[in-house]
């Protein structure tokens, strides 16, 4: 017994001082390509991720997370009628890997009496594996994507926080949405423009847990 409670104390030690948070978040993915040129509310699919913060200091946090999650678009709701004539459409699962790098604009502290909130913004590199459907073409459905955004987090009860982001992902693929420049067809409609690679988006809503100190016994 003695021993455990000894090994949770060098635990608890260890990650106050490197000041580990995890957590997970809730939300939405939109996307922007062929099918959907600019930015619908009615093409949001949920999504969900699991994170994991290092909190190098009250400025910088290192964050690793999981995301997965859905998107979709359907030329029907376009405006344009040469969407409307080419009546394509698709979904598509998301999974993505990415490693970014947070920065806090207030003072993000950790005492019990402060007021604890901040805007940040992110950057950094991911990887991401797509299954879209239908897919009518042999293509690569992986690739490298760079996660970018902002977002606010807000300790509402040491050790728990909440926190709000909003997030896009530049891709280097045209096939998201099974419509890319370069699918061999007689018909133009069929074609998408190799000119714009696909982006997508994620509103996530957060919560996590911060391990601190853990009082042992002399």
């Amino acid at each position: 017994m003695a021993v455990g409670i000894g090994l949770l104390c060098l635990w608890g030690e260890r990650a106050s001082a490197q000041k580990i948070e995890i957590g997970a978040s809730v939300g939405g993915l939109n996307y922007k390509g062929d099918i959907a040129p600019n930015f619908n509310f009615r093409f949001f699919r949920p999504g969900g991720s699991l994170f994991f913060r290092y909190n190098v200091s009250r400025s910088v946090t290192f964050r690793a997370e999981g995301l997965y999650g859905g998107i979709k678009a359907d030329d029907q709701y376009a405006k344009d009628p040469f969407q409307q004539a080419r009546n394509l459409s698709f979904r598509t699962r998301i999974t993505e890997a990415n490693l970014v790098t947070e920065y806090n604009f207030l003072d993000y502290v950790n005492r019990r009496s402060a007021l604890n909130w901040t805007p940040y913004v992110f950057g950094g590199i991911g990887y991401m594996g797509f299954r879209p459907t239908p897919k009518t073409a042999d293509y690569s459905t992986k690739g490298w994507v760079l996660p970018f955004g902002v977002g606010v987090k807000y300790q509402i009860r040491r050790p728990w926080n909440v926190g709000l982001e909003i997030g896009t992902r530049k891709t280097f693929t045209d096939y998201l949405d099974n419509l890319g420049g370069e699918i061999v067809s007689t018909n133009k409609l069929d074609q998408g423009d190799p000119s714009r690679k696909d982006m997508y988006y994620y509103v996530g809503f957060s919560v996590s847990y911060t391990f601190y100190r853990i009082v042992c016994p002399e």
